[in-house]
């Protein structure tokens, strides 16, 4: 025997007889060669008709999931750009709009002030010109009174300066002259 052979001990009590190590026996090569073959055969067809087109599959499928959603990613990403988009737009609309409505309050209220001023100035000229009237006409009366108590009052002083008694004319005719 080589030293390729493990020798068993047999149990019947001290006469062993040597035995050889089945897979390493020389005579069982070309069966046990056989069977591997078959074995290695049989799994390899399992793996090529089976098994990986399951994990080939599955591979495709996690490879088609991963596209769409990165291809959802892209989409919603570039809705949301839109729609970020639409909003300032709207904001800016809205300023516009609001921005508008502002000056035309702001129109509306200048052109009412205007409008008042100027209803408020005419109702003062009027007030201003009957005023002025009344004023013109009371300094008329006062000016026709003024020569007459001018001359009461020049009549007075003399006669009381003077003893002899002054006539009204010849009074009347003295603050006609200085006057």
């Amino acid at each position: 025997m080589t030293g390729l052979n493990i020798i068993m001990a047999a149990g019947d009590g001290g006469a062993g007889q040597a035995k050889v190590f089945s897979p390493l026996d020389f005579s069982t090569f070309p069966s046990q060669l056989f069977w591997l073959f078959l074995s290695f055969g049989i799994l390899l067809f399992l793996l090529s008709k089976v098994l990986l087109p399951r994990l080939g599959g599955i591979l495709e499928e996690r490879s088609n999931r991963i596209a769409d959603d990165l291809d959802s990613a892209a989409r919603m990403q570039r809705e949301a750009e839109l729609a970020g988009k639409a909003y300032e737009q709207s904001l800016s609309d809205a300023r516009a709009k609001a921005h508008n409505v502002a000056e035309t309050t702001r129109a509306s209220v200048n052109a009412e002030l205007e409008a008042e001023l100027r209803a408020a100035e005419e109702q003062t000229a009027k007030q201003t010109a009957r005023a002025e009237a009344k004023i013109q006409a009371n300094r008329e009366k006062a000016l026709a009174n003024v020569d007459e108590i001018a001359t009461e009052t020049a009549q007075a002083l003399a006669q009381h300066l003077f003893p002899k008694k002054v006539s009204i004319a010849a009074v009347r005719k003295a603050v006609k002259a200085v006057g």
